[in-house]
């Protein structure tokens, strides 16, 4: 069986409000639609992917779909009907038996769907999967509720949507709109399969989605690492503690600006992504690095993950001396990591603790520091 998947990416993403079409945007490190065209093709029944894009970037997506067994991208119509009659004309002369219509935006096509559509179509011209609807439904006039619709029967409907290539045909050939080819198909009196949905396949439709699909599905796995520093105390150097100078009479001595707050936590970030310890990404060896600010450490390791298609959960920093009080500067160094690592405030923790006047903290002679990170990574 020759099965084609249309990879529905003609859409401009407006609700989205990013400066580019959503499913351009990086998720795990990759484009949406390319993790969608890797979903369609997981299980091995989709034999090629026929992209439909926004006129004009037929390269690009291209270029983003490279190495997947995909048909030169088509372009679009001015709505989703005419991109499908378009994909369809694209893959005529190939004649598949089976037609899958995926939006770009779904990166997720869970395990079993694409079986379980196909499956369906040994009996019915069509299958889409759907999830029931599960919550209340108020129809709406005016900003007032005008009656609660009665939920029993009612499916959300998602993307793959399977047809064979006849029957598809057939229900664009008027050259109708609908929602979804779904409807089409309905209109003409062909009956089309439920066949049981998920809650990970997630089209991002809202900024949020972007979280909604990470949290919902494997794209990105939690990974967790610790770092250690220590610098001894000495006297004419400024005193600098997680990003800001800290009043007091002595400093900490070290090869930069000695920050061991930092440092530390560059550590752990740098453990979590399996890349080695701050001295292999800043040689102390290296003199442009002597007296060198950490942000910029900092703000290499923030970038890391970034790169690594991830995204840091939170970080938490303890200091570890007598003097001085750390607690009046926290907020302040919270603010700050918070700016370097391009995170809101309330992931990241500070706090302070002494070793009771024990070891070379309680004799004043250095500050330690440790630190976690916890972070979600793409595979």
């Amino acid at each position: 069986m020759d099965v084609v998947a249309l990879l529905m990416a003609g859409g401009q993403g407006t609700r989205f409000g990013a400066p580019e079409p959503k499913q351009y945007l990086p998720l795990a490190g990759r484009p949406v639609l390319r993790h969608a065209a890797e979903a369609l093709l997981a299980e091995g029944f989709v034999a090629a992917i026929q992209p439909v894009v926004p006129a004009g970037d037929e390269a690009r997506v291209a270029a983003m779909l490279e190495g997947l067994p995909t048909l030169p991208p088509v372009p679009g119509g001015a709505t989703r009907a005419e991109s499908v009659r378009a994909g369809l004309a694209a893959v005529a002369a190939r004649a598949p038996d089976v037609v899958l219509v995926h939006d770009a935006a779904r990166p997720v096509v869970p395990a079993g769907t694409v079986r379980n559509l196909l499956a369906a179509l040994e009996s019915h011209p069509g299958a889409i999967p759907a999830q029931p609807v599960s919550d209340t439904l108020k129809r709406g006039e005016d900003g007032m509720i005008a009656a609660t619709v009665p939920r029993a029967g009612l499916f959300r409907a998602q993307t793959p949507q399977a047809f064979r290539l006849s029957a598809l045909q057939a229900a664009h050939a008027g050259g109708d709109e609908g929602t979804d080819d779904a409807e089409l198909l309905e209109r003409i009196g062909l009956a089309v399969a439920l066949v049981p949905g998920a809650e990970s396949n997630i089209k991002i439709t809202w900024p949020e989605d972007l979280t909604r699909v990470t949290i919902a599905s494997p794209l990105l796995l939690p990974r967790v690492g610790t770092g250690y520093d220590v610098h001894r105390l000495v006297p004419n150097r400024p005193l600098v503690l997680c990003g800001i100078t800290v009043p007091h009479t002595l400093g900490l001595d070290g090869h930069s600006d000695a920050d061991v707050g930092i440092h530390a936590l560059c550590d752990a970030i740098y453990g979590a992504l399996g890349e080695g310890d701050i001295g292999a990404h800043f040689p102390p060896s290296e003199m442009k690095w002597k007296d060198a600010d950490s942000a910029q450490f900092l703000i290499h390791a923030a970038q890391r993950i970034k790169a690594r298609g991830g995204r840091l959960i939170n970080a938490d920093v303890t200091l570890i001396c007598e003097r001085p009080k750390i607690r009046p500067h926290v907020e302040t160094m919270r603010a700050r990591l918070a700016e370097l690592l391009g995170v809101e405030i309330g992931r990241i923790g500070v706090k302070a603790t002494t070793s009771e006047r024990l070891g070379f903290t309680g004799r004043e002679e250095g500050i330690a520091c440790q630190a976690a990170v916890s972070v979600l990574v793409a595979e």
